[in-house]
């Protein structure tokens, strides 16, 4: 099972899209069955566009909860033919597919409805799902997915934060009674409400530099006719060397040599470059910034993806955005810089930054959201 973000856009490019086909069919020698559902970064459209053909690659695609809650509510069979498991295969939940707005509704009112519409949709195909397991002679454990956050869990730099209307995560007393619930979105493994049997397996590969500081992993279910019997990570290989590497101009060359001493032997095994982030801390503008650091690496078989300055947290941040690129500058930096220059000392004053900063981030949703659905039209 995929659990989401099959593509990180909603408009993959022909390779990306090669690649998945052929991890299709790589998979029939297995002798296993596929289950792929669509994320937030995923566009229905082009999730949809081959599900029909790959049914018969045994691969189970749900791009949307808009359709019958009979294709989200399904049985897998085991390498004999036999039922294994009975799954709720739900997707990302877009607001639309569940929930109508009201008249008049405010904040509050639409991020209580739309948990309660989420909460609702997981009852209800659960509930099928029993449906389902009693009429079986030799019941299977029931199985659920999701893609969303899920409250307390540990994001990461490449992780987009979900903000569903005004719903920033979901509880986890929201989730149904299955067996095995398996979440996709947070690309940081780990256990949800320290429930075991609710958890991230993370993304497989790391899609940011913060993401080296965890083992990345898949995550091994064993099923017996009643429960579930273990659940095992598999570390996964890091296959392509990367390192983050922090100093100014002057001590720069001399860590980057450190970098490349602590993973010679991958870089040799793999044949690879090593791929760098370089962190500059200097509080000077440096115009040819870029042209000094491609000649300190001049030579050496690194490539550097990410080039940033460390900014200085004691230092006003609307003061030294004028040194800054916009490049090094994300939307909610600058929100949040500008956001830093008030004054918020009182508990209703810090209440309402609070507000401030969910309605941002609504809006910010609702663009990238937006962008997602133009994506798919086009």
């Amino acid at each position: 099972m995929v659990a989401g973000d099959i593509f990180d856009t909603g408009t993959p490019p022909s390779y990306a899209r090669t690649l998945y086909h052929q991890f299709v069919c790589e998979l029939q020698s297995y002798q296993c069955s596929l289950v792929v559902l669509g994320g937030n970064h995923d566009a229905v459209s082009v999730l949809n566009e081959s599900r029909d053909l790959l049914k018969f690659l045994h691969c189970h695609v749900v791009a949307s909860t808009a359709v019958n809650q009979q294709e989200q509510v399904f049985v897998l069979n085991d390498k004999t033919g036999n039922p294994g498991a009975i799954l709720c295969a739900i997707p990302f939940i877009r607001p639309r597919d569940v929930l109508k707005s009201q008249a008049g509704e405010g904040g509050t009112d639409k991020r209580v409805a739309l948990g309660d519409a989420i909460k609702q949709h997981y009852a209800t195909l659960y509930s099928e799902a029993k449906a389902l397991q009693s009429t079986m002679n030799n019941p299977v454990p029931i199985i659920a997915t999701g893609h969303l956050t899920a409250l307390g869990v540990k994001t990461s730099d490449s992780v987009r934060d979900i903000y569903i209307g005004n719903l920033e995560g979901f509880a986890a007393d929201g989730f149904p009674p299955a067996d095995y619930i398996a979440l996709g979105h947070i690309h940081r493994p780990q256990v949800v409400a320290k429930q075991p049997h609710i958890r991230y397996s993370g993304s497989p590969i790391p899609l940011s530099f913060d993401e080296l500081k965890s083992q990345k992993q898949v995550v091994v279910v064993a099923l017996n006719k009643d429960d579930v019997t273990s659940i095992l990570p598999v570390n996964v290989p890091l296959f392509q060397p990367m390192a983050v590497v922090r100093g100014n101009m002057d001590s720069l060359s001399k860590e980057i040599d450190l970098a490349l001493a602590k993973h010679s032997s991958v870089i040799d095994s793999l044949e690879k470059s090593l791929w760098l982030c370089v962190e500059i801390d200097t509080q000077d503008y440096l115009s040819d910034l870029q042209q000094r650091v491609l000649a300190i690496t001049e030579g050496k078989p690194v490539e550097i993806l990410q080039l940033r300055r460390v900014r200085n947290k004691t230092l006003s941040g609307l003061s030294q955005q004028h040194k800054e690129t916009l490049a090094e500058l994300s939307v909610t930096d600058v929100f949040n810089e500008r956001l830093d220059k008030e004054a918020f000392d009182t508990e209703p004053e810090q209440a309402r930054k609070t507000r401030i900063k969910t309605l941002f981030q609504t809006l910010v949703s609702e663009v990238e959201l937006a962008q997602v659905d133009n994506g798919e039209s086009e």
